[in-house]
């Protein structure tokens, strides 16, 4: 079942967006992320994909009362990033009420812990972060490159039990000009048993609508709905329509 995630980024307790993670482009949407995901919540969106844009800058979780307060005062089943970098984090994380942690950079550079977090909690909890820059991993909220091969990459850790990954094209972030569409057909020949979940770029729900018809598994939504490109309406008669409920 395809699912539709908005995403929220935080940056000083704040809603914001950056465009291709740059923070010199920072723009604030809402002071309040509760308020974001209660909206996201009363449209019939039942997940979320929470990032603490802080946390990725400091190698450490900044926002955890954003990610408690969500988690209380809504039934969304929240995937956070951001920082996850040490076993303290990560327990920290669960406990004020993520259902799923992303890990991009610690499985770059600390592969070791990333897997003993698979070998812990197992790949329904742990999401593998695969965000590229021409097809190479991109870590440190994207401020750093490197020369890992995102094909090569998400095979050692489906070998380690990944069962979902999240895969941005930096270069598609926060322009809304269209997702990486031949990114995500080559990583789901390479992958078939894979949930793959797109990120970056989406303009408009014919985006949805054709990354969808790729069997993906959902699609991460940030700056379209800030935008107004796309609107919570739609967003709605999307799951309706494929999912005959709100």
């Amino acid at each position: 079942m395809f699912q539709i995630i908005p995403a929220i980024d935080i940056i000083e307790g704040k809603c914001v967006r950056l465009t291709k993670g740059d923070y010199g482009t920072k723009k604030i949407y809402n002071e309040r992320p509760d308020e974001v995901a209660k909206q996201f919540e009363d449209n019939g969106i039942t997940r979320l994909h929470l990032v603490d844009l802080d946390g990725a800058k400091a190698k450490k979780v900044v926002n955890y009362k954003v990610l408690e307060k969500i988690a209380t005062q809504t039934g969304l089943t929240i995937d956070f990033g951001g920082g996850v970098q040490s076993d303290e984090d990560l327990r920290k994380v669960f406990d004020y009420g993520a259902k799923q942690v992303t890990g991009g950079s610690i499985a770059v550079k600390i592969p070791e812990t990333f897997g003993s977090w698979l070998d812990e909690f197992g790949g329904d909890k742990i999401i593998l972060g695969a965000d590229a820059k021409n097809e190479k991993i991109a870590i440190s909220g994207w401020e750093e490159d490197t020369k890992v091969d995102i094909y090569q990459f998400v095979k050692n850790y489906v070998a380690q039990g990944v069962k979902y990954i999240i895969s941005t094209d930096v270069d598609k972030d926060g322009l809304l000009e269209g997702p990486s569409y031949q990114l995500y057909a080559k990583l789901k020949k390479q992958f078939p048993e894979i949930n793959i979940i797109a990120s970056g770029g989406v303009s408009e729900m014919s985006d949805i609508e054709k990354l969808a018809s790729q069997n993906l598994h959902g699609v991460i939504v940030g700056k379209a709905i800030y935008e107004n490109k796309i609107s919570l309406e739609q967003i709605k008669a999307f799951i309706l329509r494929n999912h005959g409920k709100v």
